[in-house]
Order: structure tokens, then sequence, then C-alpha cells
């Protein structure tokens, strides 16, 4: 556990003094320490982070958000966002089907794409059954969605300036296309403070509707996931897991509290920072389980189809923000 941390506290610093993700820092240095990983010392602690801690991360996601700032929204954007992110997933699934990758891994792509990101990829890898490139599979997908959201953040602020849009549709492009938080927010008020408002705003949506859809995943893959722990424990009658994963309850419990007012700012702050620590800290211990020979394997099916989905994403939020002012 402290060499994933160690990893993190790097990343941070680098992140910090140089700017740059976070998260790709964390990714990329764990690689480099990749003959670590069948160390018997902390291989237990790599594990630990690379599973527990992140679900721990993305329960406490729930403090970013109040049911007020989704309510604020408005069905109409609700609609569309909730159109855009059904759409996104059940393209991936379509998409992938043809590039010969399997489901799990479309699922896990699309969710990454639709909702939020690297985070997302995390929160949907931790109920899908285990397989044997899943863990790079995973990276893969997180290096991609840091990758091509950070060039949107640069891309998109400029793209709504020359069509024109207004604070509210910039807010609603960027926020509703844009994977990871921290980019919608730096691209937002790159425009305006009201064009940011609004795209966190509309961010903080799809990442409320994390919780459904890694619900709706683990529905899916229920029968898989026990097969597979009965594959390993070569029993055939396996204990029945919960169909709604603790951290999702961890999640729900967080939103309530913040909508209630439970959390002072200072407090819901320090949650959001320990949310992302521990996000950061699993992915250095995914990074260490991965070697970059790993990562290549995959070839460049995987980018192809975040790639795809990204656009296809910002397409339709822009053509239905074109059709409304039409």
């Amino acid at each position: 556990m402290g060499l994933s941390a160690m990893v993190a506290m790097a990343a941070t610093l680098v992140s910090m003094l140089h700017g740059g993700p976070q998260f790709l820092y964390a990714l990329f240095f764990g690689i480099s320490l990749h003959c670590l990983s069948d160390d018997q010392k902390a291989k237990a602690g790599i594990e630990f982070c690379a599973r527990g801690l992140l679900r721990f991360g993305v329960g406490l996601l729930g403090a970013r958000i109040t049911a007020g700032q989704i309510i604020a929204l408005g069905w109409e954007t609700a609609l569309i966002v909730i159109a855009a992110v059904i759409s996104t997933i059940a393209l991936a699934i379509l998409l992938g089907r043809l590039l010969g990758m399997s489901r799990a891994q479309t699922v896990l792509a699309g969710g990454a794409v639709a909702i939020c990101g690297a985070s997302a990829a995390l929160a949907i890898s931790a109920v899908l059954p285990r397989e044997k490139d899943g863990d790079r599979f995973t990276l893969m997908v997180v290096v991609a969605v840091t990758l091509l959201s950070t060039i949107a953040m640069v891309v998109y602020p400029a793209l709504a300036k020359l069509l024109g849009l207004s604070p509210d549709q910039a807010g609603l492009f960027l926020g509703g296309t844009i994977h990871d938080v921290a980019q919608v927010v730096g691209a937002g008020y790159t425009l305006s403070r009201e064009a940011g408002d609004h795209a966190t705003i509309v961010k903080l949506l799809r990442v409320a509707l994390l919780t459904v859809v890694v619900v709706a995943v683990a529905c899916a893959f229920t029968r898989q996931r026990h097969e597979a722990r009965a594959a390993r424990a070569q029993d055939h009658r396996p204990a029945r897991q919960p169909l709604v994963p603790w951290f999702l309850w961890m999640f729900v419990a967080m939103v309530i509290a913040n909508s209630i007012g439970m959390f002072s700012p200072v407090f819901q702050s320090g949650l959001n920072d320990a949310s992302r620590a521990c996000l950061v800290v699993a992915i250095a211990a995914l990074g260490i389980k991965t070697s970059f020979s790993g990562l290549a394997r995959l070839g460049w099916r995987p980018f192809m189809l975040l790639l795809v989905e990204t656009v296809w994403m910002a397409a339709l939020v822009l053509a239905i923000i074109e059709f409304r002012t039409a």
C-alpha cells in the first residue's frame, strides 16, 4: 500500500508543479515500477489499493452532488444528458462487437466516455467479471479517455465560441461531452463564469448517473461474475453476491447527506480531495500491475472505439443544441 501511495504522491507533486493530468502521471509512474508487482511484501498492498481503495474512492464521489443541483437543470437538459449517455454506451456495445471486443470491454469503454472518464472506468471495472486482460484494458481506457478529455478541454471551448453558443448552451455542450470533471471545470471557466457554473452542474448530473449505470452493469454481468468466482475457487456453488455493491450504497448516502446540508463546505471539500486521492492511489496500483508491453498488446481497437464514442457524443449534443435554437 505504501508503494502505491508513494507513486500517487509523486504524480500529485508533478501535476501541481508542471500541470497536466494527475491520473495519467500516476498511471505511467506505476507502470515504470511494474518490476515490483510480484514482490511478496508489496503484492497484498497493491491488490488492496487496486480494488478496495478504488471502491471507497468511488463511494466518496457522491459528496460532489446534491439533488437540488440536478433538479435546477430542468427536465429538457436532463433528457439530453440521459439520451447522450445511453446512446454512447449503445454505440460502444455495437461498434465494439464489430471490432471483436468482449461485451465487458465494450461496456467499460462506453461507460467511461458516457459518464466521467477514468473515475467511471474504475467504478464499472469493479463490478465486471475478471477477465485475462481486464486490468490492462481498464488502464488502456484510462489512458485514452484522459488524453481525449485533455484534447477536448482545449478544443471544445474554441468550438463553442466559433458556433456562437450562449453561456447556457456552452455549459450544456462542455458538461455533457467532456469526460473528466476537472477538465469540464477548466473548459467552462475558460469561456465565462456562467458557462463554467452551468457546465459543472451538467457534468455532475452525468456523475450522478454513474450509480444507475453501475447497477445496470452489475445486473447484466451477475451470472458471469459468479461463474468466474466459482472457477477460481473450484466451487460451482458460489455465495450469492449483493446486486448493488456496498460502494454504490455509500455513493447514494453521500448524495443524500450532501443534499440535506450535512456537509459544511470545508468538510465537503475534504471528502472530494479524499475521493480523488483514493482514485489516484488506485490507478497507481493498477499501473504497477501492468507493463507497457501488456498495454501495447491490446492494439489500436480500444482507442479507436473511444475516439468514435467521443466524437459521437459531441456531435449529438451539438446537434440537439442547434435543433433547439432553430
